[in-house]
């Protein structure tokens, strides 16, 4: 049966991130599964103080066949009861809140309370984070008062399904795994992907991915690119690809200390959808060094190209990678990260790894993670 279902969070017109991608793409397999869907997201997302980029609109296209209204100003509460009642009227069987920072739980539980009025709307939140990677005094208050305001919980690590745990330990809750980011076009040989980067073939290329911040752990990989072991292999280059998301002076000054700047490619601007595939396809290992992680999306984009990958053993990151047959999952220190990158040259586990991601691949269906959803939902 046809069923109508609101997704508020970011989307077009604002970058958001994976975050936004990923709402879209949510929205275009519930349609595929023949739901009439709705997006609601932000004329204003973040106060200018509290944004770390350059610009928090996006010049990509408007996704087209989607459904997309602006309407929440996450520091006017106005809007927050406009749109509240926008979205009650219209009683959605419904509702999907995504939720990664307690700046926002005033505004969406307030959305969320006013929508609960019409005493017909189910209330999901998929909480990407429940404990924020960057503490600010007001955590713990927003965030309680958003998820008491919802009928229950996905979220997309099993960490963040224990933190959650702590705050609502009654309601319904449940871990799915992120789906496949499959909406970045096809694969390209690392010939093409490196002519569209003007970038030389004969070198092999490893790949960070994503915005920049301390807890992603940068400073690490390049501390690993200078380890004695890695020194050896001038034909290792590292691709920095994705905007700073906080004080770009300290990477530099270490870049400089460890001299590595014949070893590096640094695109640090925001990287637009349509040259993501360049990116992925011009790299052999795709590196994800994080200090510590609820779940990333470079995963779930590293998959849909068949790449390998290093990651660090922390938070959900694991559990996507299993260790030996995807990839590799190593402790946060430079020279684990080192070996792990240098066993997967000389051990030539490239083609072997590939393989292996195209059958593990198959269970990160969007089609799969909306039933689940809707199996979720009726229990609400």
């Amino acid at each position: 049966m046809r069923q109508r279902v609101v997704i508020v969070g970011p989307a077009h017109p604002l970058r958001g991130g994976g975050m936004a991608t990923f709402n879209e793409r949510l929205a275009y397999a519930f349609q595929e599964a023949g739901d009439e869907v709705e997006i609601v997201t932000f004329s204003l997302q973040y106060p200018s103080f509290l944004f770390p980029g350059k610009s928090q609109y996006t010049d990509d296209p408007v996704p087209e066949d989607l459904q997309i209204k602006v309407l929440i100003n996450s520091i006017n509460p106005v809007s927050w009861w406009h749109t509240g009642n926008y979205i009650r009227k219209q009683k959605p069987d419904l509702v999907i809140f995504r939720y990664w920072l307690p700046f926002m739980g005033p505004a969406l539980g307030t959305i969320a309370r006013i929508i609960r009025r019409n005493r017909h709307s189910r209330i999901l939140a998929i909480t990407d984070n429940v404990v924020p990677h960057e503490k600010r005094p007001g955590d713990v208050p927003f965030t309680k008062y958003f998820l008491s305001a919802c009928h229950g919980f996905i979220t997309l690590s099993r960490s963040v399904l224990q933190d959650l745990k702590r705050f609502e330990p009654d309601k319904p809750a449940t871990y799915l795994s992120h789906p496949l980011y499959d909406n970045f076009g096809e694969a390209e040989t690392k010939a093409a992907a490196c002519a569209a980067l003007d970038l030389d073939p004969q070198y092999n290329y490893l790949l960070f991915f994503g915005f920049i911040r301390a807890y992603k752990g940068l400073d690490l990989l390049l501390q690993a690119l200078a380890e004695p072991m890695l020194q050896q292999r001038p034909d290792i280059k590292l691709i920095v690809a994705g905007e700073f998301y906080e004080d770009a002076a300290p990477y530099h000054a270490l870049i400089q200390k460890l001299n590595l700047q014949h070893r590096l490619v640094l695109h640090t601007d925001f990287i637009p959808n349509a040259a993501v595939r360049h990116y992925f396809c011009a790299a052999d290992l795709v590196v994800q060094p994080y200090k510590h992680a609820t779940q990333s999306g470079v995963t779930q984009v590293a998959y849909h190209f068949n790449k390998p990958m290093v990651v660090t053993n922390v938070g959900g990151l694991p559990e996507l990678v299993p260790d030996g047959e995807v990839g590799h999952v190593v402790e946060p220190q430079p020279q684990a990260i080192a070996q792990a990158i240098l066993q997967f040259y000389t051990s030539k586990q490239g083609e072997a790894f590939s393989q292996h991601i195209q059958v593990y691949k198959k269970r990160f269906s969007w089609s799969l993670f909306v039933q689940a959803i809707w199996e979720m939902a009726i229990k609400l």
